[in-house]
């Protein structure tokens, strides 16, 4: 049996992206193999087409968000055919990823969908609420501290807004102007303009989900913490500082308990558009022209 995927042979702009017929993959123990619904698009897999990761002479499949049915189940996986998940599939140099019709995961990466939640947008949750939940569990502040979020209207960067919110934390959202009302009906408690001059040591922690790196970290006072979101990226540390760089993982029950908050309307789904499968090519081109509030997501 066959199917669809996204795939790259080559590395390159998004005339890169490739619709490959490949064998349907089986899953193995500890595996459940999942008909996905709809996968979300990240800047990741633009950085994987692209070459960023590396890598050279083998095809790597596009994709690490998915929503959808389980299909079939490994030897020692505890789903059933038919349960609806969302789970997150990681990796920088794997032949195949979710952008595909179907896709295997570990059976202790997927959670239950949020039940108010249609696939296409429960599929836009699990890379970037996750990568949110992981960095605030690194920064370690306590309910009450203040926390600088930079690129706070992008998909890692409103995930944190609400979950350090819903952690009693207070938040300053950085960003464009036009965001600021949707910042702080996310939990914002203070909103800075990204082009305002930043408060020197006015933050116990920051997450720095814009990249800025020594500019994000300036803002924070001696002995604090700093997290970034793109490993390599992160700035030297400096006045006792702790300087951390995500690198996020799978977690099926972390990914519950957010797919609950999702429920909840503590953590929002954004959609900003859908491809067939047949265009993320297209797709790709649209995340490259940027301007998007929420995900774009293929469906296969």
């Amino acid at each position: 049996m066959f199917m669809r995927a996204a795939t790259v042979s080559r590395f390159g702009g998004p005339e890169a992206v490739e619709i490959t017929k490949v064998p349907v993959p089986e899953p193995g123990p500890g595996q459940v193999r999942v008909k996905v619904a709809a996968a979300a698009l990240n800047p990741v897999d633009a950085a994987m087409r692209a070459g960023v990761f590396g890598g050279t002479g083998e095809r790597v499949g596009l994709g690490w968000d998915v929503a959808g049915t389980v299909d079939s189940v490994g030897p020692g996986a505890h789903w059933s055919p038919g349960d609806r998940v969302i789970g997150l599939a990681t990796g920088h140099h794997t032949p195949l990823g979710t952008h595909a019709e179907y896709a295997v995961l570990p059976a202790d990466g997927i959670a239950p969908a949020p039940e108010t939640l249609d696939d296409i947008h429960a599929s836009a949750l699990p890379l970037n609420a996750l990568s949110a939940a992981q960095a605030l569990d690194m920064a370690g502040l306590r309910p009450g501290q203040n926390l600088l979020v930079t690129g706070a209207a992008g998909g890692v960067g409103a995930h944190t807004v609400e979950l350090a919110h819903h952690r009693g934390l207070k938040v300053t959202a950085l960003a464009s102007a036009r965001d600021e009302q949707f910042l702080r009906s996310r939990g914002a408690e203070h909103f800075l303009p990204r082009d305002a001059a930043l408060p020197s040591a006015a933050f116990d922690g920051a997450v720095d989900a814009a990249v800025l790196g020594e500019a994000a970290l300036a803002p924070v006072r001696d002995g604090g913490a700093y997290v970034g979101v793109w490993p390599g990226q992160e700035p030297a540390p400096e006045r006792d500082i702790r300087v951390d760089a995500l690198d996020v993982r799978a977690d099926g029950t972390r990914l519950a308990e957010l797919s609950r908050l999702a429920d909840q309307g503590i953590v929002l789904a954004r959609v900003a558009g859908t491809f067939p499968l047949a265009d993320a090519a297209a797709a790709h081109a649209r995340l490259t022209e940027g301007g998007l509030r929420g995900r774009l997501v293929i469906v296969p």
